[in-house]
């Protein structure tokens, strides 16, 4: 049997991987975890040459794996929810993601994301009114997973109306694609239903968008590509969970972070709000210290060498863009929550063709965020025990973060 390093970010390193990351990174860059089944790699040097090397690693399955097996049926609905031979440009291989991402730039550029503002604002403004009249509330379910949700559909086009079935629908894609244990086959009947019908709902969203174009991203992917260059209705329908589902938890787990580290932080949010502590580094503090994306996963397709060790083709990869944003090799502070210390070389948004395409949408989301919360300087932990993170590894999601106000 293969040997390794007992990693586990389900369980036993799942509040806290860093420590166990640091403890073995200086002497094992690059090791087997065997509960994941996979090489992980711990420096940024590392993971930026594989990241920036498409022809010997493919992104194809780049996302966590059940741990046990799915009922047949299940299973079934799982691998075609999105419709038969779909692919999330996320999974794409050159030549094919090229077309796509090119088209699904245009609704990202800073202009599209600057016209975007104001209704990032309001947003954020009606959630803080109110949650503004309870002493005490979790900031997590309260805030920053209903700010992320609304402000995502709202971009694309999804009426609100369906946010708490996108919100559903996210939660069943998760509950499917990280499973760790048995559990009931009906329960995960019921998931991969609602697979289905997200699938189906993405699918006649982008269909009435084609008919009846409105000001959202659907519309411009359908009709505004450069040159003529737009996709089809089944290629933007492909495309509409992993921007819902990626584009939200992302969001709401940085927000997650920022709110806990700065609150536990000396000067806590009064720092925020009399400007000691810009908002921008703020939130790329928070990306580079605990990254909403603890990693992503490659596959070499030849024989390859990555920090010094020799892999075969068809090893998987775990690229630990948070170990990454820790290498103090790279980071003046890395054990540290130190704003305004120079953490943009993060790889929260990781790096190559598959650079976040939304990067400049979450940055300005995460701002907007945390400026309308910075508004008030009397925020702070609530009594009790420090938060827990959630057993949905690569994601790095607070069960709660319970605050007072």
């Amino acid at each position: 049997m293969r040997e390794g390093r007992p990693f586990d970010p389900y369980g036993a390193h799942r509040d806290d991987p860093y420590s166990f990351l640091a403890g073995v990174a200086d002497a094992e860059p690059v090791f087997y975890a065997p509960l994941l089944d996979a090489w992980c790699v711990t420096r940024r040097e590392d993971m930026v040459a594989v990241l920036k090397d498409d022809r010997s690693f493919s992104a194809r399955d780049h996302n966590p794996r059940p741990k046990v097996a799915l009922p047949d049926d299940v299973s079934q609905m799982f691998r075609t929810w999105r419709g038969a031979g779909a692919v999330a440009v996320g999974s794409l291989d050159p030549p094919e993601h090229g077309r796509i991402r090119e088209v699904l730039n245009i609704g990202f550029t800073p202009a599209k994301v600057r016209a975007f503002e104001p209704t990032m604002r309001q947003i954020a403004s009606d959630l803080a009114e109110k949650v503004a009249a309870d002493a005490e509330f979790d900031f997590i379910s309260g805030f920053a997973v209903p700010y992320a949700l609304e402000v995502m559909c709202r971009r694309l086009g999804v009426p609100d109306s369906y946010l708490d079935r996108c919100r559903l629908w996210s939660e069943q894609r998760i509950e499917l694609m990280m499973l760790q244990h048995d559990t009931d086959p009906e329960l995960l009947r019921a998931h991969a239903r609602g697979l289905v019908e997200f699938g189906a709902f993405a699918r006649e969203l982008a269909q009435e968008r084609l008919t009846s174009p409105q000001d959202d991203l659907i519309s411009e992917l359908l009709h505004e590509g450069r040159a003529g260059n737009t996709l089809t209705a089944a290629e933007v329908a492909v495309q509409i969970p992993t921007l819902i589902f990626a584009g939200h938890m992302t969001c709401a787990e940085a927000l997650g972070t920022i709110m806990y580290q700065q609150l536990r932080s000396p000067g806590g949010w009064a720092a925020v709000v009399d400007g000691t502590i810009a908002t921008r580094d703020l939130v790329e503090e928070g990306l580079r210290f605990d990254s909403p994306l603890a990693g992503m996963y490659r596959t070499a397709t030849r024989d390859v060498v990555v920090g010094g060790v020799h892999l075969s083709e068809g090893t998987r990869l775990l690229l630990l863009y948070g170990a990454a944003g820790r290498d103090s090799r790279a980071h003046a502070c890395p054990a540290a929550f130190s704003p305004g210390s120079g953490s943009a070389s993060h790889l929260a948004f990781g790096h190559g063709i598959h650079f976040c395409l939304g990067a400049g949408f979450a940055r300005g989301a995460g701002g907007r965020g945390a400026g309308r919360r910075g508004q008030d300087a009397g925020l702070a932990l609530a009594p009790g025990l420090p938060p827990r993170h959630r057993p949905v590894f690569p994601l790095r999601a607070l069960t709660e973060l319970q605050v007072r106000q």
